[in-house]
């Protein structure tokens, strides 16, 4: 407070602003006194409970001016804080960030301006890991005399605290930047910074917390309007976009690349819509994978309309064979990740009536489509590439890529592992013929639910093909316990745990029968085949596991399966799990009750994993 006066008798702050934030202090000194008086412990979390903050508020009475019609004690002293907070965010982003405008910017008036070196010393205490690029990129949003620097040097006071508060701030003002100067002088996305507050808020958030997703927004920078609207930030359904993206298909019917580049557009841009959501907390994890497997389906289900429209045009005539495609792995099982690809078995049928020349046509046909799709898929484009997996067809990647159905029924009946049936539990029908992905299905399912159970000797042969995967797959000199993937309570750890009790169980127990993970989990505790709390234990390591690497990929838009090693990623993929910042403490000692995001995270995966794994090796290695 006498800093405060000293600051105000020399002219650097207005008096009337020294005066609301000397009120201010005070009062929310006073809160934070009487809290930890009555608590006898170290808090500075205001409570919810009506009856603290009436409390709160008759010890506070004299600092509480009553407004308006009469109300409580505690909405008169929510009010009352209300309106202190709101009043110094508004002074600090006023005397804190208006002066690093002053350093670069050249404006009029006789405002006190920082030094440079001041300037990047105050950046640096906001966390921007490098102040002399920021105000690069601060100087090149606000000089000039035009309307968008006039509009940015009344937004970037704001923009920089909100950058600050996220995990990234040099990313976040850098991208604000490019999408920016992108969009110019563009009179609405102008409009949508200076009156949507939300708005602006939001993509400073998402700027500064994802680099997927702004790499996403870069490629087409107008899709910043999707902030804009909350209906704009909900996934569509699976029937919406495959009305959509065939449409689009349709539109370039003489052109299969120039179809799958429109389809591939508007995967990007339904991608961004989902990263944005779940950035932002709009989502949780089932909601996300259901949306992304939903945009996956749609994308394959269009590209293939246009491929096939291809190879009818190459060939002069209709296909000699129906064509489908079966989903495989974490996209059979609606689990599909950021960093996911598309795991898929090609399957087809000869047409009736074919001789031995008609069905060789039929296959090198059906092997057109396959191999053709695949590339239509990931060929070169300013939108990301959607990968198809196909290894686990029959044989893996020695076998032909498309198999007739005969072909497979053959295979699975005569040649197939264990594990090759455990695979089919997460096989799904996705696209092309429905009627063949029907009699697929039927296949599997004489396999994935064999009558009576395993064998014993099948069992063994899982068991032993798990302890490789654990041995052999995990990186060398990694820490095995924070591979979310593959390492100790890991990703893999549950599923194949679930997958043995449906293979196991799954021909007397009808909600075994699921292609999803936990849908399984819950029908084998239902049936009585696992524990509520081993349930509860597997459950909570799946879900942690999943949603640490959705974080990594949109962190570092590139996936991953550890924990990151660099703590300044860590950190950043714990904020985006909802782990608050590190917090200094008020000057009693030692620091508050918030851990380093980083140490948190690990500590809480490792302890999650860990009894999961305890779980997982009584019921799996038994």
């Amino acid at each position: 407070l006498p800093a405060l006066k000293a600051l105000a008798d020399g002219g650097y702050v207005g008096r009337a602003d020294a005066d609301d934030l000397a009120g201010a202090y005070r009062f929310l000194r006073r809160t934070e006194h009487l809290l930890q008086l009555h608590a006898l412990r170290r808090t500075h979390t205001l409570p919810t409970d009506p009856e603290v903050l009436r409390r709160l508020a008759r010890a506070m009475r004299n600092s509480i001016s009553q407004n308006g019609p009469v109300t409580s004690p505690e909405e008169a002293f929510t009010e009352a804080w209300r309106t202190h907070a709101q009043r110094v965010r508004r002074l600090h982003e006023k005397l804190f960030y208006r002066p690093l405008l002053d350093a670069v910017a050249r404006l009029p008036g006789d405002t006190v301006r920082l030094t440079p070196e001041a300037a990047r010393a105050r950046l640096e205490a906001l966390g921007y890991r490098d102040p002399a690029g920021a105000l690069r990129h601060i100087e090149a949003l606000t000089t000039g005399v035009r309307r968008r620097a006039a509009i940015q040097r009344t937004l970037l006071p704001v923009l920089l605290g909100w950058f600050a508060d996220a995990a990234e701030p040099d990313a976040g003002l850098l991208g604000f930047r490019q999408v920016s100067e992108a969009l110019g002088e563009t009179p609405w996305f102008l409009r949508l910074l200076r009156d949507e507050t939300k708005a602006a808020a939001r993509i400073a958030h998402v700027l500064a917390s994802s680099r997927y997703a702004t790499g996403l927004l870069l490629r087409a920078p107008e899709a910043v309007a999707i902030f804009a609207d909350d209906a704009e930030l909900v996934p569509r359904g699976v029937a919406t976009l495959r009305s959509e993206m065939l449409a689009a298909a349709r539109r370039h019917e003489a052109d299969a690349e120039q179809a799958a580049v429109a389809v591939r557009s508007l995967r990007r841009r339904e991608l961004l819509r989902v990263a944005a959501a779940r950035v932002l907390g709009l989502t949780g994890l089932v909601e996300t994978e259901a949306a992304l497997t939903a945009i996956t389906t749609a994308s394959l289900e269009a590209v293939l309309a246009a491929t096939i429209a291809k190879i009818e045009i190459e060939q002069r005539g209709p296909l000699p064979t129906r064509f489908a495609v079966i989903a495989m792995g974490r996209y059979g099982g609606h689990e599909v990740g950021f960093g996911s690809d598309a795991d898929v078995i090609f399957v087809h049928d000869p047409l009736p009536g074919l001789d031995a020349d008609g069905d060789r046509r039929a296959s090198e046909a059906a092997q057109a489509v396959g191999t053709e799709l695949r590339r239509l898929l990931q060929i070169p484009a300013p939108d990301p590439p959607l990968l198809v997996d196909a290894d686990l067809r029959p044989e893996g990647r020695q076998g032909p890529l498309v198999r007739s159905l005969a072909a497979c029924r053959a295979y699975y009946e005569r040649r197939a592992a264990p594990w090759e049936w455990q695979a089919l539990l997460r096989a799904e029908f996705a696209a092309g013929d429905a009627p063949l992905g029907a009699e697929f299905i039927a296949v599997a399912d004489r396999h994935r639910y064999p009558a009576g159970g395993l064998s014993e000797q099948a069992v063994r042969e899982i068991r032993r093909i798990k302890a490789r995967m654990e041995s052999e797959r995990i990186p060398r000199g990694a820490d095995r316990a924070l591979h979310v993937k593959l390492g100790p309570g890991g990703l893999s750890d549950v599923e194949w745990t679930v997958q043995l009790l449906q293979l196991g169980h799954a021909h007397a127990v009808a909600g075994l029968r699921t292609t999803r993970t936990l849908e399984a989990l819950d029908a084998a505790v239902a049936a009585g085949l696992i524990g509520a709390e081993d349930a509860a234990a597997l459950r909570a390591a799946w879900e942690f596991a999943a949603r640490i690497r959705n974080a990594i990929m949109l962190v570092r838009g590139r996936p991953g399966d550890m924990l990151p090693a660099k703590h300044d990623e860590l950190t950043a993929v714990a904020r985006l799990l909802g782990y608050k910042p590190f917090i200094p403490g008020n000057g009693m000692g030692g620091w508050s009750d918030t851990l380093d995001p980083a140490q948190a995270l690990e500590q809480d995966y490792r302890r999650t994993a860990r009894r999961a794994r305890a779980v997982m090796e009584r019921l799996f290695y038994g």
